[in-house]
């Protein structure tokens, strides 16, 4: 075969390869939403697995009587007032098991801590 025909050859299979890409074959995962309720002593987090490569945005509500925070990941929210809301965002690269608690003194001893599972 000569240079020509090795060239058209090889522009045929990086077009082939180009195309499949744009068919979705390393897309990224659809956006997850994780419900986030703070009480005392309690994190409650539904659902508790997620997907891998997905941003995930954390609603977290704190549903008690004091301030409580939410950490995952090296991220942690404000403390929030009885009754406030935000949000967290974050992307799992990896699998695994990824804990969370409050960071407020003695609330993740008391129970206010869990593990996400990403898959």
């Amino acid at each position: 075969m000569n240079r020509f025909g090795i060239g058209v050859m090889v522009a045929a299979a990086a077009a082939l390869v180009i195309t499949v890409g744009a068919l979705g074959g390393t897309s990224a995962p659809a956006p997850q939403r994780v419900a986030v309720g703070l009480t005392e002593f309690k994190i409650a987090v539904a659902p508790k697995t997620v997907r891998k490569g997905a941003v995930i945005t954390f609603a977290v509500a704190n549903k008690g009587a004091i301030g409580h925070n939410f950490k995952i990941s090296g991220k942690k929210t404000p403390v929030l007032a009885a009754g406030k809301r935000t949000t967290l965002k974050l992307t799992f690269a990896k699998a695994g098991r990824y804990a969370f608690l409050c960071t407020v003194p003695t609330h993740a001893a008391a129970g206010m801590k869990g593990v996400l599972i990403v898959k």
